[in-house]
């Protein structure tokens, strides 16, 4: 690879994704395409700005124009954009299916066009998530999610992302198109934004607040560090065989419940700080993820993910960084983009 197109690349994980990439990989060039919705976050990658191998293009992925012209001379496309809140898509599914679906299948038609092909030496990554497989009984530990298991996508996010990995499935099976697909476990880290549960937990802690738990808290999920699961994006980009789809969890599996209360320990703070809620509807149950497939074909492992040294790291970064959740939990990061690049 000499230029990797990333999409979404203004994300959490996006942006750890091309700072990842741009660390271990000193030979490649990147372009970042990123909408600027309402997660993306130009501040995520202010320590690239100046960086001749970098390069930021504010855009949709539903403009085939905008696609056309970025594509010419990339030899490397990794497509993390994407809406990716479930609680937003049960209030409005629209966005989800706009830039999920229409965005990627305009993206893998754009790719086509020009040269993504087995042979080409060109290669397509799509990021999934591990929420199109649907739910897990709580009872049943024996139980993981495989690459073979059935797609039962339970929530509007969950769905689109299905249509999604069918749209790459399509391509590839139809037009050997030369792509492979990955579904992860629930990530953190740096630079999430601060919606999701533990960054919000954690800063709401700071702050003082308590901290609301759905329901009983005993949903179950699979909790990956996002620079493990940066890293394995980059050995599937670069190793994975086309066609396949691969897993990636963390081997940490949590409930809400036991998350809060190492949160809650490691804080400093007692279960006074803990807001029951009424859940979501819907809310899956369990979510676990069997990663032997990447490990076995592809010599990935998770090295960053143990609990709870992985979780005090995430806890003490956002201790440290207290004015860049801030300026997002007050929307003024949105201005940032605006200062930056508005007269460009």
């Amino acid at each position: 690879m000499k230029h990797l197109l990333v999409t979404g690349g203004a994300g959490f994980i996006g942006s750890n994704f091309v700072r990842f990439v741009m660390r271990h990989r000193p030979g490649l060039r990147i372009t970042n395409l990123d909408a600027l919705t309402y997660s993306g976050n130009l501040e995520n990658l202010r320590d690239l700005e100046g960086e001749p191998r970098y390069r930021f293009v504010k855009g949709d992925i539903c403009d085939r124009t905008l696609l056309d012209s970025l594509l010419k001379d990339v030899d490397a496309v990794a497509h993390l954009a994407a809406e990716s809140h479930v609680d937003r898509s049960i209030i409005d599914s629209g966005p989800f299916f706009r830039a999920n679906v229409i965005g990627t299948q305009t993206l893998l038609d754009a790719c086509r066009a020009a040269g993504f092909a087995e042979g080409s030496g060109k290669r397509f990554l799509h990021v999934s998530t591990d929420e199109v497989y649907g739910s897990l009984p709580l009872e049943r530990k024996d139980l993981l999610f495989t690459e073979v298991t059935p797609i039962q996508a339970n929530s509007p996010y969950a769905a689109s992302k299905a249509a999604s990995d069918l749209c790459v499935r399509a391509a590839q099976h139809t037009f050997h198109f030369p792509a492979c697909v990955t579904r992860c476990s629930n990530n953190f880290g740096a630079y999430q934004f601060p919606e999701k549960v533990i960054p919000l937990f954690v800063t709401n802690l700071l702050d003082g607040k308590q901290v609301p738990l759905y329901g009983d808290g005993l949903n179950v999920r699979d909790w990956l560090h996002v620079e493990d699961h940066c890293d394995a994006l980059l050995t599937v980009l670069e190793k994975g065989r086309f066609g396949e789809v691969y897993n990636i969890g963390g081997n940490n599996e949590r409930s809400n419940l036991e998350l809060t209360h190492l949160i809650l320990q490691i804080m400093g703070k007692d279960h006074s700080f803990i807001r029951p809620v009424q859940d979501r509807p819907g809310h899956d149950r369990r979510y676990a993820i069997d990663s032997s497939k990447i490990r076995r074909d592809l010599g990935w492992e998770p090295t960053r993910s143990a609990w709870p040294s992985a979780l005090e790291s995430t806890v003490k970064w956002y201790a440290d960084n207290r004015a860049w959740w801030e300026r997002v939990k007050s929307g003024e990061y949105q201005t940032y983009y605006q200062r930056q690049y508005g007269a460009r």
